[in-house]
Parts: structure tokens; sequence; C-alpha cells
């Protein structure tokens, strides 16, 4: 009987000792999924790699969009001896070690050493600094990985030497082939397991995962484990097992559907109905049903523009603070600050003279003249200009007293036309008063 050698051995054990979502990391560009700006044929970021033109980078993305991956298929196509820190334990001992071998390497053999730095944001400016002169001389190639946004976490001069490439959470039709991949592969995948998931389950893996591949794999591989084999070897994962892997229960919600649409109008309606308990919940079915945040947080500002407005033009402000926040700090985190616009904005004033008027607007624009600007608002830049008439008669509202004075400002074909009526509630009212002070009823200039 033939003997398998002892490093086929080795190698195997060492394999089947890894996380299903470090078994299937893909070796080469075809096998790498998603990122399709940056890895598919002809784009710039991939042609620099195959012509061996690296520039060091900053791989910015949410976990599990592929940012190591990537970083080990970099270094794979360009024959370059690949270094890996943590910026978690890392000191500035390991980074000299690591940048006196690359020194040694390249004047030995001129082989580039790519130094992989994860989560480099948790990098002191102690530590950057002292990978900065071996960046700037060429020592080492720099990639670094961060889930945050380098530009507020990496120190100027570091972050003027390197290519900032973004990488986008991977959309649920790359995320469902990476996941039937792991099932059908032999060697490295659940092949050997014979698995297969119940449709709602793959549904459900999919979404709950968020577009990270790590959770979705080893959420799998738990799964598939705990999963007894039937009769005929096979193991069918239903939907209970994946929750379980997930810890996380699946609600009634389909983001492509009616449920989709459905509760995004009930969270629209309640605000406008001002009842924050009823917008908390139906902002948390959405959240806890896996929706994406940046989808709900854009729903929320055009909420406090439509429906709010000028009534609180404060509204705008929090839910566009929301929106950044959840881009900033990501989920969970990023639940409470949409939770906190959407009581804001249930409890705001409410106005729709906002949308009113630029539906107005849009209308005369639609079916009116396109009107050239009256010459007492044109700008004299030249003298023939000037001959012609441009600014003439025009008033400086800065110099009449209250900084106010009546003169006319639309084309003649919409004149004395009112867009803008300021509604009775919140802010509006002043507003109403100051535009009643400085015009007349008809809204014409004295």
């Amino acid at each position: 009987m033939s003997k398998m050698p002892l490093f086929d051995l080795s190698e195997e054990k060492h394999l089947s000792s890894m996380p299903l979502a470090a078994r299937m990391r893909p070796q080469t560009f075809a096998g790498f999924v998603g990122q399709e700006h940056l890895v598919a044929g002809g784009r710039v970021f991939r042609k620099c790699i195959e012509s061996d033109q690296l520039p060091s980078m900053i791989l910015w993305g949410p976990p599990g969009s592929g940012k190591t991956t990537l970083a080990h298929i970099i270094a794979g196509v360009t024959a370059s001896h690949f270094s890996s820190l943590s910026a978690v334990s890392a000191g500035v001992a390991e980074i000299r070690r690591i940048t006196g071998q690359a020194e040694k390497r390249a004047r030995l053999s001129g082989q580039r050493t790519i130094l992989f730095i994860d989560e480099i944001h948790r990098f002191n400016k102690a530590q950057q600094d002292t990978v900065l002169p071996f960046v700037e001389n060429g020592t080492v190639t720099l990639i670094g990985a961060t889930t945050e946004n380098p530009s507020f976490e990496v120190i100027s001069p570091l972050l003027s030497r390197c290519r900032v490439f973004h990488l986008d959470p991977i959309d649920d039709e790359h995320l469902n082939l990476i996941v039937k991949r792991a099932m059908e592969d032999k060697e490295r995948g659940l092949a050997k397991l014979k698995v297969t998931l119940a449709e709602d389950a793959l549904q459900h893996l999919v979404r709950m995962s968020g577009g990270d591949a790590r959770i979705a794999l080893n959420a799998l591989e738990m799964a598939a484990s705990a999963t007894s084999p039937a009769d005929d070897g096979k193991r069918l994962v239903k939907l209970a097992g994946i929750e379980e892997a997930l810890q996380q229960r699946a609600l009634l919600y389909d983001r492509a559907g009616d449920q989709h649409y459905d509760i995004i109008s009930a969270l629209h309606k309640s605000l406008r109905g001002s009842d924050p308990d009823a917008a908390l919940y139906w902002l948390g079915r959405m959240l806890e049903a896996g929706e994406d945040p940046l989808y709900i947080a854009r729903r929320l500002v055009r909420f406090a523009s439509e429906d709010v407005g000028m009534a609180d033009p404060q509204a705008l402000l929090v839910a566009m603070a929301a929106q950044q926040a959840v881009h900033f700090v990501g989920l969970p985190e990023g639940n409470l600050a949409l939770a906190e616009a959407a009581v804001y904005l249930a409890t705001a004033p409410k106005s729709n003279s906002l949308y009113r008027a630029y539906s107005l607007i849009q209308e005369d624009i639609k079916r009116g003249r396109n009107e050239p600007v009256p010459l007492h608002l044109r700008n004299p830049v030249t003298g023939l200009m000037r001959q012609m008439g441009y600014g003439k008669d025009y008033r400086y509202a800065h110099d009449y007293p209250g900084h106010f004075v009546k003169q006319r400002y639309l084309p003649p074909s919409v004149e004395g036309k009112h867009y803008y009526t300021p509604g009775d509630q919140g802010y509006e009212k002043e507003i109403a008063a100051r535009l009643e002070g400085w015009w007349n009823e008809e809204g014409e200039p004295a």
C-alpha cells in the first residue's frame, strides 16, 4: 500500500485546522469575486499589478470585502515576498526587523517586499512614522488594510505616498456565488460533507452576512458541521441551522420585494404622522432584517427635506449626520444614529411647502419659455456689457436699511407668481413674518 508523503499529510492537516473562510481564500484574480471596479480585466488597478507597476496603497473597505485576499493575490502576481503585521499587536521593534530583512533581501536577490499591515488605522503616529522612510525609499511596498476612512486615520506624509483604493461590501449575487463555490470545492471546501442549503437558508445567510464573505463562510461551516447527514450521506442545512450559526432569526422581510417597499412606506408615514414609537419600530424591523442602513439614511434625508423642510431646517443636518455616522462607524453602532434621526424627524414640526414649491417650479420650467436673465441681474463684466445695460439699475441690498430693497428678480413670464408659501409650523412662522415685512401682499416690488 502506497503511503501519502509526510508533506501532503501536514498540508492537509494544516488546511483542515483553518476556518472555511481562510481555506477558500482565492490565489489569483480569476478566483477573486467582487470588486469589479478594481479587478475586472482592463481596469487600471489590475493592469498596474499585472505589469508589475505596484504602488504602495491603502485598501479601504468593510470587513470581509477581500482586502487581505487582494493583498495576497498582489504578492503572488508580482512574485513579491509577503510580510504581514497586525496593527493590534505589532510594535516598532517588529517593524524595524521586517524592514531590515527587506533591505537585505532587496540587496541580495532584488526581490520586492510587500509589507501588509492589517487594521493600519490602529497604528499610532510613532508606528506610522517608523514605516514612512522605508515606504519613501522603496525598501518596502506598503499595503495597508483599514475599515476606517484613511483620511482621518493615516498620517498625511504616509497617506500622500500611497494610493487609496475603496472596496465595497460584497453584493448578494457575488456572496451567493462564494457560498456555492465553498459547498462545491472538493479540496478546500465542504464538498466532502455533501452539503446543500435550503433556499430560504441560503437567502438568510447571504442577507444577514451584510456583504461580509468571512461571516457567510464561517457560519456556513458551523451550520454544516452541526447538521447530521441523512442516510445517503448528504447534509441538508435548513434555515434553523443558519439562524443558530448566525445567532440571528430570519425576519419576514424581503429586501427586493413587497416587504421592502411596504415597511419603508410605513416608516415614512409614521414619521410624517409624528409617531416616534412607530417610526422606531419600522426602523428596527428593517435594520434587524439586514436592510442596507445607507438606504434607510437616504430615505431619512429625503424625508427631512420633503416633510419637515423649513419648519425645522436642522432636520436635514440631523439626517445627514446620521448618514455620516453610519458610514463612519458601520453597524451595529450606527443603528442608534439612525434611531436618533428617526425620533428627531418624527417629533419635528412638519411642512411640505418646499416640496410643493419645487413641484410648481418644475411644472413652470417644463411648460414655460427658457427666458433670459433680466438685464439688471446680470454682471457687467466688460465695457460692452455695461453699454448693453447689464447691471443697470440693480439695487445692492446691503446698501439699504435692514439689508433689503424691493426689486424684480423673476423673468417677465412668471413675474408676480408665488411658489413658496411658508406654513404655520415651527421656524416657518418666523419666515412668514419676515417675508410679510419685506413684501406686500401681491409679492410685488414697491
